[in-house]
């Protein structure tokens, strides 16, 4: 029996460094090697019959490593490339998955991680290659998403594989991470782009017209209800649907969203003929719906349903390496929209490197938009940065009740003391945590209220709660709110 033949690896790349190590840990892994550090040998090559893989780089002194990708699949389909890449942006991961790269590494990665890509490449069944939907063409400067830090390359990475595809996704990210970012950038590189992007936010619509919002209705079929609505599902025909803080989905609207993903069609509030869902749906929440599962607020079937393809965005204190081309760009922004023109100084850059962003991107970039406006030097220093942060930093005291300075946790602490000790066994009935969760969610926001005599805006700045978020627990709770008095 003949020994099995040594595949060879062809690799591209014009930096004389990485084609040696590449080089090295390739034979050292059992194949056979070529290097070259132009597009045209490596096109010579893959014209003569010549290797197993391609391994290339984008950027090359005589070609595009990724325009050459289309012709390498027309000439040999069955042909498996590796594009390697500091232009380590979406639209650059994008545009090598669309091409028909196999697979993308943003530069530096770990030789192990090659290997193993390598690996995975020449095993993999020899499919025929989708057909090449090209991207937009951007710039980097207008890219939905700024980074190059290793967890946003995989962010990349998993969203180039999902733009040729309708499957369903869940983002889930701390509040101001960018979901609505994400979402968008699913639809606008993906084969739903030429369609529309409707967006809808379950915490900033009353419970009681979510369905008529999602679903539409029909003249009478409510009180108030005087004419034909359209919901967003009929506006997002042919494109995206994003479901924007899918946690606070009510219950019986969950049912309907359940039914629609299941059978592909819907009837609007009052109708009866069908309508078929032509969408694709990406859903988005900062909460943990496995705790809302366990609560019983949210249903596991339709969990399942949403979370075909998990997305979960870092918070920003997880990829500081961005916050320097976060601000640049947020900057330049600023001065696209008439703002002065401004710099930010080494130091300055570290000291927002080391803060630790609890509001995260959307954090981020309200204090660059506010240094430009508020500061009149063209270059912004470190001292500035620090003034506006040092508030921002200052530790909450403790909140003091009662005339012994009693902490208010050690306040709810004693009550709930009693309250278990007052059950048989110590064991209250289920749902405990919602019910004091309201319990002191109503005093606070009324106070709030009293405070701000009844402005809204204000209240919701005093909570540290987004406007809509505040309206719809004033809803919720049935509190009554009165302008001008306090």
């Amino acid at each position: 029996m003949a020994p099995a033949r040594t595949q060879t690896i062809l690799v591209a790349d014009d930096d004389r460094a990485i084609r040696t190590v590449l080089h090295q840990s390739l034979a050292r892994a059992g194949y056979d090697v070529k290097v070259t550090g132009t597009a045209a040998a490596l096109w010579r090559w893959v014209e003569a019959g010549e290797g197993d893989l391609v391994l290339t780089d984008v950027v090359m002194p005589d070609e595009n490593g990724l325009d050459l990708i289309p012709r390498i699949k027309r000439q040999r389909p069955d042909l498996r490339i590796v594009v390697m890449s500091a232009q380590n942006t979406l639209l650059t991961a994008v545009k090598a998955t669309e091409r028909g790269a196999f697979e993308y590494l943003a530069k530096p990665f770990d030789l192990k991680q090659l290997i193993n890509v390598v690996q995975r490449a020449l095993l993999a069944p020899r499919e025929a290659s989708p057909a090449v939907i090209e991207p937009p063409e951007e710039s980097d400067e207008t890219l939905p998403l700024i980074g190059r830090s290793p967890a946003m390359q995989e962010i990349y990475r998993v969203l180039a594989r999902l733009m040729g595809t309708d499957l369903t996704v869940m983002i889930h990210g701390e509040s101001g991470t960018g979901k609505e970012l994400v979402a968008r950038a699913l639809h606008d590189y993906g084969k739903r782009r030429s369609g529309p992007f409707v967006a809808i936010n379950m915490a900033a619509i009353p419970r009681e017209l979510i369905e008529s919002e999602l679903f539409g209705h029909e003249k009478g079929a409510f009180t108030g209800a005087t004419q034909r609505s359209t919901g967003r599902f009929e506006q997002a025909q042919g494109g995206t649907l994003f479901l924007d803080e899918i946690g606070d989905m009510p219950l019986d609207a969950q049912t309907r969203l359940l039914r629609v993903l299941q059978e592909g069609e819907y009837t609007t509030v009052g109708g009866r003929t069908p309508i078929k869902a032509d969408v694709r749906i990406i859903a988005a929440t900062h909460r943990d719906l496995r705790q809302l599962i366990r609560q019983g607020l949210f249903r596991e079937d339709l969990f399942y349903r949403l979370n075909v393809v998990p997305i979960r965005l870092p918070p920003l204190r997880e990829r500081k390496e961005d916050v320097p081309a976060l601000v640049r760009h947020f900057l330049a922004e600023a001065h696209s929209e008439g703002l002065p023109r401004k710099s930010i100084e080494p130091a300055a850059l570290d000291r927002l490197k080391n803060y630790s962003w609890p509001g995260n991107v959307r954090e981020l970039e309200n204090l660059v938009r506010r240094l430009a406006v508020l500061y009149s030097q063209d270059e912004i220093t470190a001292d500035v940065v620090n003034e506006e942060l040092a508030e921002a930093e200052e530790p909450q005291p403790a909140l003091e009740v009662g005339g012994e300075g009693e902490s208010l946790g050690s306040a709810v602490e004693r009550h709930l003391k009693s309250f278990f000790s007052a059950h048989a066994d110590g064991m209250p009935g289920s749902g405990l945590y919602d019910l004091v969760l309201r319990e002191v969610e109503r005093p606070l926001i009324s106070l709030s209220l009293s405070a701000t005599r009844g402005n809204q805006i204000k209240a919701a700045e005093l909570l540290g709660l987004n406007r809509n978020t505040l309206r719809k627990k004033i809803r919720e709770l049935d509190i009554r709110v009165t302008r001008g008095l306090k």
